[in-house]
């Protein structure tokens, strides 16, 4: 297999956390400009703040991570920058697309209000496409452990913006304590007006809430989704309505949602004609990128290039992205594989 490819192939990315996605030394240089107290350390020591370890042990733990990089995104100009700045990274990989994912309540802290957080990262895309010719758009999410009524208000808000960079909305957080069907009005509201949907589910074992968000939220992708095998009816409705699941494959290794690499589900599922994308969750989080995912289902789950392929195809047919901006991935795409004569 030659690796080298693998920078080269065009990526799409559905699954990006912002806040999980910062540099570390960005992350570093504002802690300092907020007046946060850090303790005197290398750059090295500072990463294991805002990165999981190899033993981290659970989505919990893994969720600790955030607290830091959320403290220092709580005005305009360090949302602008961080969001600019992911794109700078994923462009250096070249991806192609990218979904990035925002929870504007997290941000909230310093007064800002949700105008100013979305325009903030909004504005930060439109440039990034301008300058670097990178695709992308916006899926807010919905946190669990918030009330219905912050999701309401969301989505009311949310709404204004589709059509000008906002396609979707989210709902993650803790999933053990707080199950889908507690937002289930705002998502019903989100479809009417206009906003598409995907939900974290099955990520930590309850299979069931994959169901219930597809069912009664409506969601038309599941975030990472891995314990769907648990229930032959489960895949049975991922198959038969060709709803995609987001993996974040090391990310799933490091919350213990799987035991190792080879534990993976992702091309049991590819096999079992289910539709897969490969996406990062959380970049800085996890020390990733999807040259790293790409390697992963490689070297631990037997994907060859076909396969990778396959996912990033999935990438942009089951994307937000409108018609158009589709159709114009699916050129660039196309021509970057045949130049690669990987076909």
């Amino acid at each position: 297999m030659d690796y080298s490819l693998l920078k080269r192939l065009p990526k799409v990315d559905l699954h990006c956390h912002l806040s999980g996605s910062l540099r570390p030394v960005t992350i570093m240089e504002l802690a300092l400009e907020e007046g946060l107290e850090l303790p005197k350390e290398a750059l090295e020591e500072f990463v294991k703040r805002v990165q999981a370890s190899e033993d981290c042990q659970s989505l919990k733990d893994y969720l600790t991570k955030f607290h830091l990089p959320l403290k220092v995104m709580q005005r305009q100009k360090n949302l602008y920058r961080v969001t600019y700045e992911l794109l700078e990274d994923l462009w250096e990989e070249n991806v192609k697309y990218v979904e990035i994912r925002l929870a504007p309540y997290l941000h909230m802290e310093k007064g800002l209000n949700f105008h100013q957080i979305v325009k903030s990262v909004l504005d930060a895309m439109e440039k990034g496409k301008k300058d670097l010719g990178i695709y992308s758009n916006l899926i807010l999410i919905c946190m669990r452990n918030h009330s219905p009524e912050v999701s309401l208000k969301l989505v009311k808000e949310g709404a204004k913006y589709v059509g000008k960079g906002v396609v979707a909305i989210d709902l993650a957080g803790n999933e053990d304590d707080f199950p889908p069907e507690l937002h289930k009005e705002a998502f019903q509201r989100a479809g009417r007006l206009g906003l598409r949907k995907t939900v974290h589910a099955g990520e930590t074992g309850i299979v069931e809430n994959i169901v219930t968000a597809i069912e009664e939220l409506g969601a038309e992708r599941i975030g990472h989704g891995v314990y769907a095998y648990l229930k032959e009816e489960v895949c049975q409705i991922l198959r038969d309505r060709a709803i995609p699941l987001e993996m974040c494959i090391t990310s799933n290794v490091q919350t213990e949602a799987v035991e190792g690499y080879e534990a993976h589900p992702i091309k049991r599922y590819l096999e079992e004609g289910i539709k897969v994308t490969i996406n990062t969750d959380n970049r800085t989080v996890s020390n990733t990128s999807l040259e790293q995912e790409y390697r992963k289902a490689i070297e631990f789950l037997d994907f060859d290039y076909g396969d990778l392929i396959q996912v990033i195809q999935n990438g942009i047919e089951f994307s937000f992205a409108d018609e158009g901006d589709k159709e114009r991935l699916r050129k660039i795409i196309k021509a970057e594989l045949e130049a690669l004569n990987l076909k």
